[in-house]
């Protein structure tokens, strides 16, 4: 069998994408080399991953927000024995979120200097355990006809002007495309011949859940020492950044006594490990591939960027390389898509990309165990603590600054549709649930419905007033759920066909009728 995509890796990225790629009606077949999805890391306390506004959107968007936030409707996150709740959480003012540990509050952040923001179920940010992301997105890639096989790790592939063999478990597959979601150590990057370049590590990290014979040597929270940084949370989680240019990640088992060492160091204490239940390594390594495609080879995730888990950015990232491929793809197999519709994947996600590697560096700044840093930390402290400050930290944090240069000068194309309600009490968000674009025409113009029924396969025309129009008089808003188009209600003239109907031909091809 020829797929139209096979994906490598069946972690969040390639899962969503099969998702995706499944709605728009794409065969896919997903090959991971792990025989399980099993993994403790991938559960409380170590496992938790913070979900930002792109990403809760594009769930809501999709169906998915209700199962993916599940456990969080339940007293003890939907299992016994579920760890206590994150010491940055046991605060009488709600957070939300940090920089370098240094946090903000949300009763801090000015909403209302977002001009197009409109609260929707999907909030502002929520954690959940990545064990429980996973499941749910595979149960879904699997309902809706993606096929997974495990135990399938891609060793290379030969690719072709009309194809892609790929090899994996000693066998040869066969697609058209193949997507690299297989993480930072991607063998499809590798054998694509796609350069990753970046900066390399400073530090050590640890997460480690350990039981101490002496636990009240160390204060729960974070703390930052003269040679490095680590957060303790009881009775036995610990984070620790060593400050050693990333020497020990993955060159040498993580014993007892090698954590005991480095905590004591790093805390200053003398405080002792009496067993060591569960640890993991990582570094601020932050590299990016230098483009996500190579002929019929696409890059997503990690295999495209890494870098520190400070902040809780990457899972997010991914997710939104996700959520952007895959209806270029899928337009690109249907032969309906404009000639330069896939090279925007490279052109829009890769900036992104890039401003979150340096997002991830700035707070390794912060971090170090220098007199200079602890005297940015302090001023940093007193600007985060402000409005406007706080506010910026928001829009950076929550992703609710994304946004993509399309070309126009209008301030909400480019940006994730605000979750208009129509008249009727429906919304905008579950509109896009069948992966279509949409055109909202809250004058319900027939001539204008009329244009846009040319496209009627692949835009959804709804001609509705709006409870709030934000000042807009109609908008078209791509798969993705990112505006393409937009008018303002300012103008007194009909709206301009020629601009919809141009705007339509750039995401959507040429009309049915053409």
């Amino acid at each position: 069998m020829i797929y139209d995509v096979i994906i490598a890796g069946a972690g969040p990225v390639g899962l969503f994408l099969a998702c995706e790629l499944r709605l728009a009606g794409v065969s896919v077949l997903v090959l991971e080399q792990a025989d399980t999805p099993d993994s403790p890391l991938k559960r409380l306390p170590f496992g938790l991953r913070g979900l930002s506004m792109p990403t809760l959107d594009a769930f809501y968007r999709r169906g998915l927000l209700d199962e993916i936030t599940a456990p969080l409707r339940n007293k003890d996150g939907g299992k016994q024995g579920t760890p206590s709740v994150p010491h940055w959480m046991q605060q009488a003012r709600r957070p939300g979120g940090h920089f370098a540990g240094i946090q903000f509050f949300q009763d801090n952040v000015d909403t209302s200097k977002w001009q197009y923001f409109l609260p929707n179920p999907a909030g502002t940010s929520v954690a959940v355990e990545m064990e429980h992301i996973e499941a749910v997105l595979a149960t879904r890639a699997i309902a809706t006809g993606a096929f997974i096989q495990r135990g399938h790790g891609v060793e290379g592939f030969t690719q072709t002007d009309d194809g892609v063999t790929v090899h994996a478990g000693g066998k040869a597959f066969e697609a058209k495309w193949l997507v690299g979601c297989d993480g930072a150590r991607s063998a499809v990057r590798k054998a694509a011949g796609i350069d990753f370049i970046g900066t390399d590590p400073e530090f050590t990290g640890y997460s480690a859940q350990v039981e101490m014979t002496d636990p009240d040597k160390l204060t729960p929270g974070r703390h930052y020492t003269p040679t490095g940084m680590y957060t303790y949370q009881a009775p036995g989680t610990v984070a620790i950044a060593d400050f050693d240019g990333g020497t020990f990640h993955r060159t040498q088992p993580i014993t007892l006594d090698h954590v005991q060492t480095v905590l004591r160091r790093v805390s200053n204490t003398d405080v002792t490990i009496s067993k060591l239940l569960l640890a993991t390594t990582w570094t601020d390594r932050a590299h990016q591939a230098t483009t996500y495609r190579n002929g019929r080879v696409l890059l997503a995730g990690d295999a495209a960027h890494i870098h520190s888990p400070l902040g809780g950015q990457g899972l997010n990232l991914g997710l939104g390389d996700a959520m952007n491929l895959a209806w270029k793809l899928a337009a690109t197999l249907h032969d309906h898509a404009p000639a330069d519709l896939l090279d925007t994947y490279t052109s829009e996600r890769h900036p992104v990309g890039a401003q979150i590697l340096d997002w991830s560096r700035a707070q390794v700044g912060i971090m170090r165990p220098s007199r200079s840093s602890r005297a940015l930390e302090a001023i940093l402290r007193d600007v985060i603590e402000t409005r406007d400050g706080a506010t910026y930290f928001a829009e950076r944090v929550w992703g609710t600054s994304l946004r993509y240069d399309l070309g126009s000068d209008h301030p909400l194309v480019g940006r994730s549709a605000p979750d208009i309600s129509l008249i009727d009490g429906t919304k905008l968000g579950p509109l896009l649930a069948t992966g279509k674009g949409l055109l909202l025409d809250f004058d319900a113009a027939p001539s204008t419905q009329a244009l846009i029924n040319r496209w009627r396969d692949r835009i959804t025309y709804v001609g509705l007033d709006a409870q709030d129009r934000l000042g807009l008089r109609a908008l078209l808003v791509r798969p993705d759920g990112f505006v393409a188009w937009a008018s303002d209600t300012s103008s007194a003239h009909a709206l301009d066909h020629d601009a919809i109907a141009q705007a339509a031909s750039r995401w959507f091809g040429t009309p049915d009728d053409a």
